[in-house]
């Protein structure tokens, strides 16, 4: 296992090893599980071709890339704030 020195701000550090003593783990081990659970652009990419496999097998056949392409603007805009308000 290799050593490897990041340069980060004493507040992050700070902050990473309070989240990690919360957790009752190392700083390092926190870190380590943290960046391994987040999935690269082309696990995501993969993930995404599978679930669409199954929702077009299992759920509903006629379901379009169009489809699929206008629910995640719509997914977007919600993030953004730009859909999904209170009334």
């Amino acid at each position: 296992m290799a050593d490897t020195t990041i340069k980060i701000t004493d507040e992050i550090r700070d902050r990473l090893r309070t989240l990690a003593e919360e957790r009752g783990t190392s700083t390092r081990s926190f870190v380590e599980r943290l960046i391994s659970e987040i999935p690269t652009h082309a696990e995501r990419e993969e993930r995404t071709a599978r679930a669409l496999a199954y929702v077009r097998t299992n759920l509903c056949p006629d379901l379009t890339d169009d489809d699929v392409r206008r629910a995640q603007e719509w997914r977007a805009d919600i993030v953004a704030g730009r859909a999904g308000g209170r009334r």
